[in-house]
Formats: C-alpha cells, structure tokens, sequence
C-alpha cells in the first residue's frame, strides 16, 4: 500500500484531519470537510468513483460535508451502531466489512468520546492492518474529552470516560504495533486536552507515549484524569452536532447568498441595524489601526473558525463582512464550516473603500511590550487583563494579572469597569484583539492592547507569577 492509496487532508484553522482513501478505480472519504471540492477534485483527477463517506461520530467542532457530499457522488453515508439521523445512512454493525478497491474497512465501535464513536481499520489486499482512522477517540499523545455528549444520552462524563478506558483497551490496543494511527484533530482543537502538533503516528509509538495507553492505569484513575481540568465546550458544538445530524444547507447556496458586494451605502445601512453583525477578518495590525465602528474583529490569518464559533452566539446572526481583497469567498466558507451560514454580504473595495469615501472610522490603542516596560515596568499602577486560556495562566503570568479567558467573553463583558484603564494581551495579540474589538462595541472603557509574544515579558525582566499564593505573598 502506498502514500497514494491512503491521503490526509489537514486544515490548520480547525485543526482537523480528513481522509481519502483510493483503490483500484474506488475511493472513501473519512470525515470530510463541508466544502466537498477537495474530494471531488481528487476523484476526477484520478477518475475514481467515491463509494462511501465514513464519519466516525456526530462532530461538535465542524459541519462535515457528508450530506452534500453523498447528494453530488451517490456515495453512501457510513456511521456506527447507535447513530441517529434525518437523512438515509448505513448504520454499520461492529466489526461490519466494507470493501473499497482492493482493500477494506472494518468498522470497530469504540464509544467513549460520544456513544456511536467508531475507528475505521483499513487492510491492504491480502488482510493486514495498515492504518485505523480513530475520529476523536484517539489522538496523537491524547484521546477525545468525554464530556460533549452528556446532554443528549443523560450519561455523565464519567460514564463515558469509562467507556472509552475499554474501547481503548478492548478494541485498539490489542492491533499491531505497526498501525498507523490517523486522528480527525491535533494540536489546536478543543475536542482533547494535549494533543501533539503531530498528525500520525504509529499505535506502537503511541502505546510508548501516550498517557491514556499506560497499561499500568486503572480505570479509575483514566476516569479521574480524563475528567480533571476540563473547560466548558465552546457553545457552537452542540449546535454543530445537530447540525451533523439533521443535515444543512447546501455550501454552494450559502456561498452564492453570501458573496454579495455592498456599495458603501448599503453597507452603512445594514450595518447600522442591531441585527447585523460587521466582522472584519484582515491582518490584526491592519484592524488595529481603523475599521468601521462596531466591527468585531476575528481575522483569516488566526484560528478564525473555532473563535467565531466560541464568540458568535446565534448561530443564524446576520454578518456582514470586511475582507481583504480577494478572501471574500474564503471569509464566506470558513465561516459556512462551523454552521454560520447567514453571511449576507460583503463591503466592496473593503476598507479602502469605506474609507475613501470620508465614513467614520474607530481605532483600538495598541502599544507593544517594550512600551508597555516603559511605562508600567513595576507593574504596580496598571490593571491587567490576561485573555490566555487557564491553563496558560497557571504556566506563567503577569503579576497581579486577571485571568479571563476570551473563549468566554459573554460572560464577563458585561460586569467589565468602563471607569479603567485596561490592559490586555494574550499570547501573541490575536485573542486580545478580538476581545478590544468587542469591547470597544460594547464602550467597556479605556482598552490598549499590548501586542507581543508573551514570552517577552521574561526576557523584559517583568515578574512572572506560577503560583498564586506566591504571587500574593
């Protein structure tokens, strides 16, 4: 079996791996993306008919493209035992075969991260295991939170977490070494914990370093670790899960209704309704320095998805965007990727244009670290906002900062002081960006952004806490 028979195709943004897999003039899809492109695209470059889409559970992180998929090839759509569905699927058994080409796919349920999660074993033609597709079950150096699927099955993550010990032990670790292990997210996904930045790996690899296949851990205390730490999921993923469930939109229609240029009038008008969202997606610096007032900035060149899917809480919110020129459409289909379908259009000429024609413009106060030791090196008479996630706090922190993650900003904004001086940064100024953005439309005070590589703080000589009875000592 060669690279060509077995493809990932990774997406930074969402940190999200899906697969195609060809042989002998038939090909799969694992998890696919919404856009189907990429799969279409590579079957007519092959001339090879896609057969079937395996999804490996209901996703909370991102609106696969199965549906449209399945309409535009007439493959069919595979789930494992249990799963549930408005639209036709083979709800395959355990240990169910399917053939593609030469080779074959046998289905092992292994609930845990949800209840229908399920690995897909490929064998090469003459029936060796050569690589599972594990979905969110089992990452590279982690495995799936187990927390997702309580509301929908009344289980308690500990429920789950138990379940997923045993998938684990039962159904995985016994394969051979030499499987190789392709996850559907690494590094960057809130769908685990600590997952590596590597996308493959081997299972033998794996069971030498990933923690959760320590022969030596009891159930227990899986249960306790996978348990321990957890932050609330982003609110989008339940509505992204049903989503998987009840089907969508079609991604062309949304892409069509969303790609419409607005003149500066039209623009102004919209944007001035209390329904309409003004989200701008250029280069953080660029935002930074003028926008149309009212903006939210979230920009393309970040984790742009999974912060509109944290931030945007209606997941029908009109938006009307500020694009660079030429990523319209780009801006249009990231956002359709996480169930944001409601883009109505975009200002034409972007800001230039906006600009040019005299409109107001706002601006968000951004001064960098060397600044900021020059005025507050004591950090004494300055109040600190740190918008990292907890866990980054605790590995290291401003003195006398505030932790308040930006993945919750709806729940804070509202009880911030407009009578301060706030400073704020993140760990590179993408995260406090979009929180200035957001603040500064709802007039939460005096915002400046202190815009650097946290790690700058250190080499600067401020004082970095750890330990927070330390730090108050």
């Amino acid at each position: 079996m060669t690279s060509r028979n077995v493809e990932q195709i990774y997406t930074n943004c969402l940190a999200q791996g899906s697969y195609f897999i060809e042989s002998n003039g038939e090909a799969i899809v694992i998890d696919p993306l919404r856009e189907t492109f990429p799969y279409l695209d590579r079957a007519k470059e092959r001339g090879v008919k896609i057969k079937y889409i395996f999804e490996t559970h209901f996703h909370a992180d991102f609106v696969s493209g199965h549906v449209d998929l399945a309409k535009k090839t007439g493959a069919q759509i595979v789930y494992g035992p249990g799963a549930e569905t408005q639209f036709d699927i083979i709800n395959a058994e355990d240990g169910q075969v399917f053939q593609v080409g030469d080779l074959s796919i046998t289905v092992l349920h292994t609930p845990g991260h949800t209840p229908e999660s399920s690995c897909f074993l490929l064998k090469d033609a003459e029936g060796n295991p050569h690589s599972l597709f594990t979905g969110d079950t089992l990452f590279i150096g982690d495995v799936g939170r187990p927390d997702l699927a309580q509301k929908a099955t009344n289980l308690t993550k500990e429920d789950l977490a138990g379940w997923l010990y045993d998938s684990l032990r039962n159904k995985i670790m016994p394969l051979p070494d030499h499987v190789m292990i392709y996850p559907a997210h690494g590094a960057g996904s809130a769908c685990g914990k600590n997952m590596s930045s590597e996308t493959f790996d081997t299972l033998g690899n794996q069971k030498k370093t990933n923690y959760a296949l320590d022969t030596n851990m009891s159930k227990e205390a899986f249960i306790e670790e996978l348990t321990n730490g957890l932050m609330a999921p982003p609110q989008y993923f339940a509505k992204n899960a049903a989503l998987n469930k009840k089907g969508y939109e079609p991604i062309d229609a949304v892409i069509e209704s969303g790609l419409q240029a607005m003149s500066v009038a039209r623009f102004k008008e919209l944007s001035a309704k209390d329904d309409v969202l003004v989200l701008d997606v250029r280069d953080k610096a660029i935002f930074s320095e003028g926008f149309v007032p009212g903006s939210w900035f979230i920009g393309l060149d970040g984790s742009f998805a999974p912060w509109v899917g944290a931030l945007i809480v209606d997941l029908h919110q009109k938006i009307v965007l500020v694009c660079p020129e030429g990523r319209e459409e780009e801006a249009v289909r990231r956002l359709a990727r996480v169930g944001y379908d409601n883009t109505i259009g975009y200002l034409d000429g972007g800001f230039e244009a906006w600009q040019s024609a005299g409109e107001d413009i706002d601006s968000l106060q951004s001064i960098s670290i060397e600044t900021f030791q020059k005025e507050h090196a004591s950090l004494t008479d300055v109040s600190i906002l740190d918008l990292r996630k907890p866990g980054e706090f605790a590995n290291g922190h401003l003195t006398g900062a505030r932790n308040l993650p930006l993945d919750f900003i709806c729940n804070w904004k509202d009880g911030f002081d407009p009578n301060t001086v706030t400073h704020m940064h993140c760990r590179s100024g993408y995260r406090s960006t979009i929180a200035g953005s957001i603040l500064k439309k709802i007039n939460k005070g005096d915002i400046i952004n202190v815009v650097g590589l946290f790690d700058q703080f250190e080499e600067l000589g401020f004082s970095i806490c750890t330990n927070e009875d330390a730090c108050k000592a």
